[in-house]
């Protein structure tokens, strides 16, 4: 069965993806931030440009040529965030890249404003910002890597198989409660992410939460089968981080 591969942030390292896409056959390559490419995106993942499909992470716009290797890359249509795209053997996948931030939106009672948003949307945030401190489509550069609440409420009109997210759903120790509700709406059956370069067991809480979360560490690889009786995941290529936090609780 060709895979659908899921890979944990890159940070600059695409050389194991690509040999690991061509090993297995795989069906697609799901990136889940944090790329941080040192060439154009495309230059980066030549060999397998037909089966790429990415979200950003919190790091991928951190400067003007990074933004610009990412969004300004041959695969800038292939970024799922704030859509559901369907891959070639009919899964559904929604994406939601980037990271909650308090300047914009940090849903969590212990933020500042106790999780009320700063701005709704982008096009809110750029109104408020003087023109000369505008950038990239008139947003700002570093919130190309920011989650705002629209683009949460429109995905969650939408149904898909997989959500893919930077950030983690509420299982994880930094996760947000947020995201188990977005998967339910959308009636998920796995719900995948970086960010953290762990990779936590919360099998155990699956039937609770009504989808399978699935966490893949630093330069890890996962494969996530959706069969008819469950999710099955298969460690393709472990993490880098994966043995030492391992133990972490969940």
């Amino acid at each position: 069965m060709e895979p659908i591969l899921y890979c944990g942030d890159p940070h600059g390292s695409f050389r194991h993806i690509i040999e690991t896409a061509e090993q297995t056959r795989a069906l697609a390559v799901v990136l889940l931030g944090d790329m941080e490419p040192g060439r154009p995106l495309h230059e980066e993942l030549q060999p397998i440009l037909d089966r790429v499909w990415w979200i950003p992470g919190n790091h991928d716009a951190d400067s003007d040529d990074l933004w610009g290797r990412v969004w300004g890359s041959k695969l800038a249509d292939r970024n799922v965030h704030g859509r559901v795209v369907t891959l070639r053997d009919g899964t559904g996948l929604a994406g939601l890249g980037g990271v909650f931030r308090e300047a914009v939106w940090h849903p969590s009672p212990g933020s500042a404003r106790g999780g009320a948003p700063a701005f709704r949307s982008r096009e809110e945030h750029a109104a408020s910002t003087p023109r000369q401190d505008r950038w990239a489509g008139g947003h700002h550069r570093k919130h190309w890597g920011t989650i705002y609440p629209d683009e949460v409420d429109r995905l969650a009109d939408l149904q898909a198989d997989v959500l893919i997210s930077h950030e983690a759903p509420g299982y994880h120790p930094n996760g947000f409660d947020l995201l188990d509700t977005l998967a339910r709406s959308m009636n998920v059956r796995a719900s995948v992410h970086g960010h953290h370069h762990d990779r936590l067991d919360s099998s155990p809480r699956w039937e609770a939460q009504g989808f399978a979360s699935v966490g893949v560490g630093l330069r890890g690889i996962s494969a996530v089968f959706l069969e008819p009786d469950g999710v099955r995941v298969d460690i393709v290529r472990e993490g880098e981080l994966d043995g030492q936090r391992a133990g972490r609780p969940c």
